[in-house]
């Protein structure tokens, strides 16, 4: 299957005005999914915002059967977060941590989850170990496989880290998880919609992801998969009247499904937007978009490369959309500030926000380009072209 360019950037109108990419930051949702997002909200300032979600049932239950079709999951293990950092954190915090035990994470772990580590150490006594990678920037398998031990309670793996465009072995952990039956929490927030995702080959016992990047949904909105096995081996550290019954007055009882995490007070027009764009993502075909969004990248990380006074941080075959590097002589905000006045947007990853990956790779704050399957071989020669002008 092809991909109509034309008329995916037609959906995308701010492709007229701008070169985005900036898409690991946000990508530009298609005219779909903020039509359906004003649709809802134009329906409850008519209606009301209860009898709006009534009306919007169907719409509302797509979400978890667009989610749980991209996945290859059942539809109970799905829910709806406000953000990605809330859908780990909820997950996360459900785990029943004793002092001593350890979580074995990497050294590309985003800042969000490791500073939860260090919360959680500095009150429960929990130790940390992070496995550093390869020369290849990759999680270096041989040494995690040799830090499992029975004091391991959690694996947490970032798939696609933010200031790299390496995509990690998940599914080579997931399988060290299984095999030492350990708890394996992969944070997708980088590699869903641009990286196809299917949790049982991944391995992995629970997933969270947002909507704003990759995927192309609202801002504000996120998910979560949990393992029906793995739900019973959990406790919600919150819960309400939607993820949980008042059976008597000192009794309770949980749903018996992944939306036990959830909340009954959401932002429910952007779940429903989430859901059309993850239904937009499969209508074009996960598999064309993973390969249209490496071909991209990989040509961007070559013509920058061809600059000569340029260095780009990635290296190997199978990279993400993600293209991280330096001009020589040029502070990362410069370039950014620069490329913006041309209308290109990127991004600058910050080292203080990095202080275990690109304080190991000895990098200063770094430039951040990321391509979706809507840019264009013409934007990255412009954008090259304006690299090489500044």
């Amino acid at each position: 299957m092809s991909l109509d360019i034309s008329q995916l950037r037609t959906e995308t109108p701010a492709c007229k005005n701008l070169i985005h990419f900036n898409n690991a930051g946000a990508a530009l949702s298609p005219t779909p999914v903020t039509r359906a997002v004003f649709s809802h909200l134009e329906r409850e300032q008519e209606i009301g915002g209860y009898e709006a979600a009534v009306e919007a049932q169907g719409a509302s239950e797509n979400f978890y059967k667009a989610f749980a079709q991209m996945l290859g999951c059942s539809e109970k293990e799905i829910a709806y977060a406000d953000s990605a950092t809330h859908a780990w954190n909820k997950l996360f915090n459900a785990i029943a941590f004793k002092p001593d035990q350890t979580i074995l994470t990497g050294q590309s772990e985003y800042a969000s989850n490791y500073l939860a580590f260090l919360h959680l150490a500095k009150h429960k006594g929990i130790n940390i170990k992070v496995i550093p990678n390869n020369e290849d920037g990759l999680l270096d398998l041989g040494l995690f496989e040799a830090a499992i031990d029975k004091s391991v309670k959690l694996i947490a793996l970032t798939h696609v880290p933010s200031q790299s465009g390496v995509i990690h072995p998940a599914q080579a952990v997931g399988k060290l998880a299984r095999h030492h039956n350990i708890l394996y929490l992969l944070d997708a927030c980088q590699s869903a919609g641009q990286v196809i995702l299917d949790v049982e080959s991944l391995g992995c016992d629970m997933l969270t992801g947002t909507g704003r990047k990759y995927l192309r949904g609202p801002r504000g909105t996120g998910f979560l998969y949990l393992k029906e096995s793995c739900r019973e081996h959990l406790e919600p550290a919150e819960i309400d009247l939607h993820s949980a019954s008042w059976t008597a007055k000192n009794t309770y009882e949980l749903r018996q499904d992944a939306r036990q995490y959830e909340s009954f007070e959401c932002f429910l027009a952007g779940k429903i937007g989430l859901g059309v764009a993850v239904q937009y993502a499969l209508d074009i075909g996960l598999e064309c978009i993973e390969h249209r969004v490496q071909s991209l990248a990989n040509s961007l990380r070559t013509q920058l490369q061809e600059l000569g006074n340029v260095h780009v941080h990635e290296q190997g075959e199978h990279l993400s959309g993600i293209v991280t590097f330096n001009k020589q002589d040029k502070p990362a905000d410069h370039l950014h500030a620069q490329l913006q006045s041309h209308g290109v947007n990127t991004s600058v990853l910050r080292l203080a926000n990095s202080q275990l990956d690109q304080k190991q790779r000895q990098l200063p704050d770094i430039n951040r380009a990321s391509v979706h399957y809507y840019n264009t071989e013409e934007e990255i020669a412009r954008f090259c072209d304006l690299v090489a002008a500044s």
